[in-house]
């Protein structure tokens, strides 16, 4: 008497001789669940990959470096706390034609908070601010 086939032994048999046949497709010829055949799929498509116990790897290939504008920096004519707030002070101090005291208030104050020693250069503007009045 022929041994019986299970429906994993069946899926397993149609996948091998249609190797193209969907899951739903295989599973309405052999009457059985689309997800036994999804399963059954998933065992063979294993079975492919042969286990290694050595892993590859290869460094990424270096892909040229995009072409970027380069922004120069020029810390005696352009500081990067000269253009802060987009104008440059000297700009603003020339088109307000402020003489050189109140010019270099409007400089020490609008750039204390960006050198770095907010109180020295306050105390700077202030100096040029008493000068200014004359007191």
């Amino acid at each position: 008497m022929a041994k019986k086939l299970s429906n994993a032994a069946k899926i397993r048999n149609y996948m091998a001789a249609n190797p193209n046949a969907k899951p739903r497709d295989v599973a309405d010829v052999l009457k059985v669940n689309v997800a036994q055949v999804y399963v059954e799929r998933s065992k063979i498509n294993l079975k492919k990959i042969a286990p290694t116990n050595t892993v590859t790897w290869q460094p990424p290939t270096m892909l040229p470096m995009p072409e970027v504008n380069t922004i120069t920096i020029d810390p005696v004519n352009q500081p990067a706390h000269y253009k802060a707030g987009g104008i440059e002070t000297i700009d603003f101090i020339e088109a307000k034609k402020l003489n050189y005291n109140l010019g270099n208030v409007v400089k020490y104050v609008t750039r204390s908070d960006l050198k770095g020693n907010r109180k020295q250069d306050l105390e700077k503007a202030m100096w040029y601010l008493k000068r200014e009045i004359g007191a």
